[in-house]
């Protein structure tokens, strides 16, 4: 019932992204099982430097295999949204660990209940596919963006989502590797936009193709973009934060000489208290800061907001 809903739907055109680095043993299959979910949608293999088959046994397979030479799945994300035009776009990884049976599920719901992003959340009792270092990042990092930005989603890091055409359309891509999750999570829920979750199988990889995933540099790496996001999002907060950290050196620094010279009327500590000056100068200056970026991020939030109303929300015409 669910496929047949998403065939009825003739007029809306829907793609499927694959984003590919060296999986040439199950790329095969991945295109084959998401032709068969999806019958009528365009398959894009995105290949990113593979130095194995990967590019010939999709294009074997029926995929449209495209190249994108900068390393990088938030590269390759960014070619791809910029070159694909569709309606519902499907984005999965190549390494046929994601069910691709859930695909019209996931799309009927985006449709329906007029969402701009659904998050298939990896739900699998087998430890080598979803690794207990991995799981625990994951938890983490979800966590840790919760508490930024709001609680919306239980898997930030998947890397099987449907999106809007005004979701895609309306992304910046400003990450070149694994990242790119967290800064597609963020700029959902800065915009505010109708998302969902739903639980999908995570399958585990077939023998002898390798997760391209480090659990600590990936980590460090999305650690790293997600303050930065905090600094372009939430410029207030992050330099505020600075600047009321470097307030209490500086007070812890210049207090006793300040005591001391309320009581003596000296100042024989005068380095310190030049230096501790200078630190609470800083901190001031970091505030102001955080102020005038705060008005600045909102003028580039508004314009984003405008550039996602421009296109229609997805329906079935």
């Amino acid at each position: 019932m669910e496929r047949r809903r998403v065939e009825l739907t003739s007029d809306m055109k829907v793609a499927v992204l694959i984003p590919c680095y060296n999986e040439a043993k199950p790329i095969g299959t991945v295109v084959a099982d998401f032709r068969a979910a999806l019958p009528a949608a365009d398959i894009y293999v995105y290949d990113n430097n593979s130095t194995d088959d990967t590019a010939e046994v999709a294009r074997a397979a029926g995929a449209i295999v495209r190249v994108e030479t900068q390393q990088g799945k938030g590269n390759v994300v960014r070619r791809m949204f910029a070159d694909i035009d569709a309606d519902v776009y499907v984005m999965v990884d190549g390494d046929n660990t994601y069910e691709a049976k859930a695909a019209p599920a996931l799309v009927d719901k985006l449709i329906d209940e007029t969402l701009d992003m659904v998050s298939g959340c990896r739900v699998t009792e087998i430890e080598e596919a979803y690794r207990p270092g991995h799981r625990f990042g994951n938890w983490m990092l979800t966590g840790l963006v919760a508490s930024i930005f709001g609680k919306r989603t239980k898997d930030m890091l998947t890397g099987y989502r449907v999106f809007s055409r005004r979701f895609v359309k309306s992304f910046p891509a400003l990450s070149r590797g694994f990242e790119i999750e967290t800064e597609l999570t963020v700029h959902a829920l800065e915009l505010r936009m109708p998302i969902a979750d739903v639980d999908t199988v995570y399958i585990d990889r077939l023998p002898g193709s390798d997760s391209k995933l480090n659990t600590i540099r990936d980590g460090l790496r999305i650690l790293k973009m997600i303050v930065l996001l905090v600094k372009e999002e939430r410029p207030f907060a992050f330099f505020g934060g600075v600047g009321v950290f470097l307030g209490l050196i500086s007070l812890l620094l210049g207090g006793p000489v300040v005591v001391e010279f309320l009581e003596t009327g000296l100042v024989p500590r005068f380095p310190t208290a030049i230096l501790a000056s200078a630190i609470m100068v800083i901190a001031v200056l970091s505030v102001i800061t955080g102020l005038i970026l705060d008005t600045v991020t909102l003028g580039r939030r508004e314009m984003k907001r405008m550039a996602y109303l421009a296109l229609p929300a997805p329906s079935r015409r």
